[in-house]
């Protein structure tokens, strides 16, 4: 499957209805390796399990007053509009978010 084709599957998940476990963000080391392992051992190359375990949302959460889309992360590829986190690798929208986002 293509990123674009892969990437309106996804959208379509996400405005479905597709319950991801938005919280709690992963605000410390710890919790980023907590998820981190739990997306290599749990998710492998499943992707609703990737979007579950990444707690994505198709639109942005605002956490500690701070938005956090996608497009602000440190992992997002802007011009591939693409998350680069080794665990997730998957074709996003800007204003998606997950809980791994990072400045």
């Amino acid at each position: 499957m293509d990123l674009e084709t892969l990437r309106k599957d996804i959208a379509a998940r996400l405005a479905g209805g597709l319950e991801t476990e938005v919280w709690p963000r992963a605000g410390t080391s710890e919790e980023v390796n907590a998820i981190v392992r739990r997306l290599q051992v749990e998710a492998g190359d499943d992707l609703v399990a990737k979007l579950v375990i990444g707690g994505f949302t198709d639109h942005t959460i605002e956490a500690e007053d701070m938005p956090q889309p996608c497009e602000t992360c440190m992992y997002y590829k802007v011009h591939a509009r693409f998350c680069d986190l080794p665990e997730l690798m998957l074709p996003v929208e800007p204003e998606w978010s997950c809980r791994l986002w990072r400045i």
